[in-house]
């Protein structure tokens, strides 16, 4: 039985960071050197071996914010996760710290409260933060944004933004003409065109694209499980059948929201998916789904230690995720891919380091987007911002829409 609590005290500001991280690592069963601790929106790796930092406060992190523990990839486990997992909300200039473990998947998920910083609470029309500046973006890039929804609606309660390679900024699952743009023109992501990466034997790893459409996530996950890219629609039913059939598991401090309300959400083609989706899916297709992201150069592993019998492969720029998967050869049709691998395969190593070399180009040649960092100018006032909550800000305040990047 996996509980979530939440009490009505929090930790200190001044919380010596040693013992902020014994604690986390009580919580998760993850060694204090093995930690990865995730903060912000989108979500980042605080730098807790180089920080100057002595105490929580220092660290930049703010109360409300959703912190996400991944173990480091190659370490061991302290102890066996928690069954009863905790999540503290920070007083004062302190943090919130949502301690979750979990015995089922190689990183523990913590969110905060609806509302939260990185919470990607809902503004007008119902368009989440991060989609309302892929609309300003995408606008001032002369891209075709669709129209705004009704704001006679109230606008539905925020989906909390858990980590995956995912939804950096909210993994730009993709998007479609109907609904919010995306941010694609700042990434570097050739589109519609394959890249390949040789392996030993003659194969290749590839990266096959998917639409940007509001759905690249499902696309992706359709291509690898399915053979094509056409089954967002129906991995969108799995999930909210998934979230309305287990209402324990998927509750609102983990969803962010009502599951009702979550399963509703999730269906509507313009949402993104992320961490919550890939682990839905990852159980309901008996896979594991290993996810590069090529920012960090990390990859999560979805259903790892289930006893899935098969592996397939993601990789994630900042916005967007497509397939990856084994190529017959550098330049070969996708009737010929190899889209899952048998986990006793003695393949799997080779293709992995395959996979991770590819990431590892990519993130040489900067394909990826660092929303928390590029640099915007305000095409109406022309004030410099930094990064999506800036401009995000700006945009609420002012009710500009018009940004470039500079």
């Amino acid at each position: 039985m996996l509980l979530r609590v939440r009490g009505p005290s929090g930790i200190e500001a001044d919380t010596p960071l040693a013992d902020f991280l014994s604690l986390v690592a009580e919580k998760t069963g993850v060694a204090v050197e093995s930690l990865d601790i995730l903060a912000g929106f989108p979500p980042k790796s605080l730098d807790l071996q180089n920080s100057a930092a002595t105490t929580v406060g220092a660290l930049g992190i703010q109360t409300g914010d959703s912190l996400t523990v991944r173990q480091i990839a190659g370490s061991t486990a302290a102890a066996p996760p928690a069954t009863l997992s905790t999540a503290a909300t920070a007083e004062g200039a302190g943090t919130a710290a949502a301690v979750a473990g979990s015995a089922h998947f190689n990183s523990q998920e913590l969110t905060s409260p609806i509302g939260g910083a990185g919470g990607g609470a809902f503004t007008v029309a119902g368009l989440s933060e991060d989609e309302q500046l892929a609309r300003a973006i995408a606008a001032s890039l002369g891209e075709d944004i669709g129209p705004l929804a009704s704001t006679s609606a109230p606008p539905p309660p925020a989906a909390t933004a858990t980590a995956a390679p995912q939804h950096h900024l909210a993994p730009s699952a993709t998007k479609n003409s109907a609904g919010p743009a995306t941010l694609s023109s700042l990434a570097t992501t050739p589109k519609g065109q394959p890249i390949f990466e040789p392996l030993p034997d003659g194969t290749a790893i590839v990266r096959r694209i998917v639409a940007d459409d509001n759905s690249c996530l499902f696309s992706a996950v359709g291509y690898v499980a399915k053979g094509g890219r056409g089954a967002a629609s129906s991995l969108r039913s799995i999930v909210a059948q998934a979230v309305l059939a287990d209402p324990f598991e998927w509750n609102e401090a983990v969803l962010g929201k009502d599951p009702t309300e979550y399963a509703a959400w999730i269906t509507d083609s313009r949402r993104w998916g992320g961490a919550i989706e890939l682990s839905i899916l990852s159980k309901h297709l008996k896979k594991e789904i290993a996810a590069f992201d090529i920012q960090t150069e990390r990859v999560d592993i979805y259903g790892q230690g289930e006893g899935y019998a098969e592996r397939v492969m993601l990789v994630y720029d900042g916005l967007h995720y497509d397939a990856l998967a084994v190529a017959a050869g550098v330049g070969t049709a996708e009737s010929r891919d190899v889209v899952s691998m048998a986990i006793t395969s003695a393949k799997l190593e080779v293709v992995m380091s395959g996979a991770a070399r590819l990431v590892a180009k990519a993130h040489k040649s900067r394909q990826f987007t660092d929303t928390a960092n590029f640099t915007l100018r305000c095409g109406v006032c022309k004030i410099g911002l930094k990064g999506e909550k800036e401009a995000v800000m700006h945009a609420q305040s002012t009710g500009h829409q018009n940004f470039t990047e500079y």
